[in-house]
């Protein structure tokens, strides 16, 4: 919806990097409630700036919209505010198995909402209101959780604050780069069906990168407290332990997207096969952004954001310069590749950066492993493929896919598990139950 996209981009001036810098203060367990209240101050006051030029300039923004909704957007703004800075202190406050959880609450009681005030006939008015409401709602149940004490921050909070907001802000801003630069230039130069399928093929790719971003928010707070503390061992084994799995599920995704794409995408409806084309390429691309975003996690967990900014400002420069050159030179194709593209950019200066201040390695035998078991997993669903094909049951392409890919995980975790003692180790570590010796060998 425009509205909640207006918002979204909105947020970005309200905020400018002042979350990031809330959690980066408040995991160093140094007098957190005083950076807590002065990343509230800051940001309210932000807010109300915001949502006074909405309110001044609201002719403008209805007419963007095409609908009377200024006020909604106001709301939407305060109500995200107060969200973000939940969100901000559960994560400061190491509680990030509390935040994962509410985020999806969240949507669901957004949803609920949503939904309810339609049923009742309020339409746009019940849809904005609804995203408020169940939004408000989590975020008063995590700031219960939180409990913070009410403490009046010192200048030196807020000037804390700015030295690391200054230079994280950018980390929203190549957020919304690689999320979103790439489909605004093909819509300039690509013909809309295209740029459509371009748009499914790139959020069912995204959607492998959900474990990648689950471990990137789970260690910030433990990479902060133990950067404090001069724990530069645990700084460097977390580090390590952040790049062995974060292409957990994008390694196997790129062997399974070329071999199983083009029934991927037909999942969409028909004409969608297409998108099999850019798909491979753009997971290729998501990978390495997924490796920088934990290395760039680690700069500025240790309080080094001004290096992640100079990662990240020439991740946003190549990334546009080469969507326009690529797309304009040889079309949609071109924009899988810019992005592929100026993700490695981005991986080479966010290695050289944290190389410099941890000394991490690249765990290249547990990466190696993953591969290993994508690629034996590929042998084994380009079989089953072919031998399903002539069969009735590939006229139900859900079906089959869902059977597809559903073997293909199978077959590509039981290897990893049999052939990584890492792996197998923490699963073991991490099972709600104990389990026989000999699998823990």
């Amino acid at each position: 919806m425009l509205t909640l996209a207006l918002v979204s981009w909105l947020g970005i001036i309200k905020s400018v990097g002042f979350g990031q810098a809330i959690v980066k203060r408040m995991s160093e367990d140094e007098e957190p409630n005083a950076y807590l209240a002065a990343g509230a101050t800051v940001k309210a006051v932000l807010t109300a700036l915001v949502a006074f030029g909405v309110l001044v300039f609201h002719d403008q923004v209805n007419a963007y919209v095409g609908r009377p909704v200024a006020e909604f957007v106001v709301l939407l703004l305060i109500v995200s505010i107060f969200s973000e800075l939940v969100s901000s202190a559960l994560k400061g406050s190491h509680r990030v198995h509390v935040y994962a959880p509410l985020s999806t609450v969240k949507e669901g009681a957004r949803s609920i909402a949503m939904i309810g005030l339609v049923v009742l006939g309020l339409e746009l008015t019940g849809m904005l209101v609804g995203h408020a409401v169940g939004t408000a709602v989590i975020a008063v149940i995590g700031i219960w959780i939180v409990r913070p004490t009410i403490v009046f921050p010192k200048w030196r909070h807020v000037t804390r604050l700015f030295d690391f907001a200054k230079f994280s802000w950018l980390g929203n801003m190549r957020n919304k780069t690689f999320n979103d630069m790439d489909i605004i230039v093909l819509g300039v130069f690509v013909p809309a069906g295209l740029t459509g399928v371009y748009a499914v093929a790139y959020t069912l790719a995204k959607f492998l990168d959900l474990f990648g971003s689950a471990i990137q928010t789970t260690l910030f707070p433990e990479l902060s407290k133990r950067s404090v503390s001069g724990d530069t061992d645990m700084v460097r084994t977390l580090t390590n332990d952040a790049l062995s799995y974060a292409g957990l599920f994008l390694i196997p995704g790129i062997v399974g997207a070329v071999i199983l794409g083009d029934r991927l995408m037909l999942v969409y409806g028909d004409g969608f096969e297409i998108g099999a084309q850019v798909l491979p390429i753009l997971l290729v691309g998501i990978l390495a952004y997924t490796y920088n975003k934990q290395l760039l996690n680690t700069l500025n967990a240790i309080d080094r954001p001004d290096l992640a900014f100079r990662a990240n400002a020439v991740f946003i420069g190549s990334n546009l310069v080469l969507n326009v050159t690529l797309i304009y030179s040889i079309g949609w194709l071109g924009a899988a590749i810019a992005t592929a593209s100026s993700a490695g950019v981005g991986l080479a200066f966010g290695y050289y950066y944290a190389r410099q201040h941890v000394g991490f390695r690249i765990p290249v035998s547990e990466i190696a492993k993953q591969c290993s078991a994508a690629l034996f997993m590929g042998v084994v669903v380009y079989a089953a493929r072919a031998l399903g094909e002539p069969r009735s049951i590939a006229d139900y392409n859900e079906v089959f896919v869902v059977l597809l890919v559903g073997l293909g995980a199978v077959v590509y975790f039981l290897v990893l598990l049999s052939i990584s003692s890492a792996f197998r180790t923490t699963v073991i570590n991490n099972l709600p139950f104990d389990v026989p010796y000999i699998l823990d060998r």
